[in-house]
């Protein structure tokens, strides 16, 4: 299926075919998400860390080599590649977002310069490359991406990452209500379950996004 008919919601279930996407790398950008030592790590207690395979199996075997080749490819045609991770600036984290300090999953606490909350090492910028730090689900609530993109001229941001129904699509939320044409890597994407991954994707696509499959996202830049 293509990604012109795929994901679709209720909303968008009967209606036309989106047009064909064509990325010029002088204005598109790479944003990948909070792919971060902290979420690969295994769960202190065995029946959680069971329920968690899932996940870590996708991670390890498909998000994290996918995304490594679509940053690959982006870096190879000229297209801006800028990572975001939570990351707080202060040591007892009272710089972090009221979402960030409620009791739960969502509790974080992950001073910038600790090991778990570095990038993956498959994943490392190089040394001209952006590195938002956020205190938010977003990574344009709060930082100065948006101001980034926009001095830098970029129109369209190709988006990859976790958790697809946090903090992904709440940044994708954030650029299409900024204007910005924004696309979904759907197999560089994860959420805790395949199932509140594509549910989000439904949610998200057509509205504030087009989801899509690397190979596809590939084509959408000239050949």
């Amino acid at each position: 299926m293509s990604w012109k008919t795929a994901h679709r919601s209720f909303y968008y279930a009967n209606a036309e075919e989106p047009d064909d996407i064509v990325l010029d790398p002088a204005d598109t950008a790479l944003l990948v998400i909070d792919i971060q030592n902290t979420y690969l790590e295994a769960k202190p207690e065995a029946a959680e860390d069971a329920r968690w395979q899932p996940f870590f199996k996708r991670m390890n075997e498909v998000v994290i080599p996918n995304t490594k080749r679509l940053v690959a490819h982006c870096r190879d045609n000229g297209t801006e590649v800028i990572f975001a991770r939570i990351a707080c600036l202060k040591p007892d984290g009272r710089d972090r977002s009221l979402s960030q300090k409620k009791p739960g999953f969502n509790y974080l606490l992950l001073p910038k310069d600790r090991d778990d909350s570095q990038l993956v090492p498959e994943l490392e910028p190089k040394s001209d490359e952006i590195t938002i730090i956020k205190t938010t689900d977003s990574a344009l609530t709060g930082t100065n991406l948006r101001l980034v993109l926009h001095n830098m001229g970029i129109k369209n941001v190709i988006a990859a990452g976790i958790f697809t129904d946090q903090c992904v699509s709440s940044t994708v939320r954030s650029l299409a209500d900024e204007s910005f044409n924004v696309v979904v890597v759907e197999d560089c994407c994860a959420a805790a379950t395949m199932e509140l991954h594509a549910r989000e994707l439904e949610i998200i696509n057509m509205i504030y996004c087009h989801v899509a499959e690397l190979d596809e996202v590939k084509g959408f830049f000239p050949a």
